[in-house]
């Protein structure tokens, strides 16, 4: 692989990592790996509260992490990335699923 393409990859898998770096981002995006939701929801589920909502949203919408569907005057939200999936699923894994108890 040349340096130039490399970096590319280098500058990309960093501008995803910073966007997963916040908490609540995290938080919506880890929301949004099970189905897609509603802004409604999303506060609900998460605890965090307009406008900080809307604002978050916003940056997962810009940098493409996020697509929205409108159904009547609903907007739901899901995961657009591949990248952030594959990613949220591995954090999952790690920090999120039941462990797994020890023999005795």
């Amino acid at each position: 692989m040349d340096l130039e393409l490399l970096r590319r990859h280098a500058d990309e898998a960093a501008a995803l990592l910073k966007s997963l770096g916040n908490a609540d981002r995290l938080l919506l995006l880890c929301q949004l790996v099970e189905a897609e939701r509603t802004v409604t929801e999303l506060e609900a589920q998460t605890g965090i509260r307009q406008p900080s909502l809307s604002q978050q949203l916003a940056v997962l919408r810009n940098e493409g992490l996020v697509a929205t569907r409108r159904e009547g005057k609903w907007i739901y939200y899901r995961v657009a990335s591949e990248e952030a999936m594959a990613l949220l699923s591995t954090l999952h894994a790690l920090f999120c699923a039941e462990p797994v108890a020890q023999g005795d």
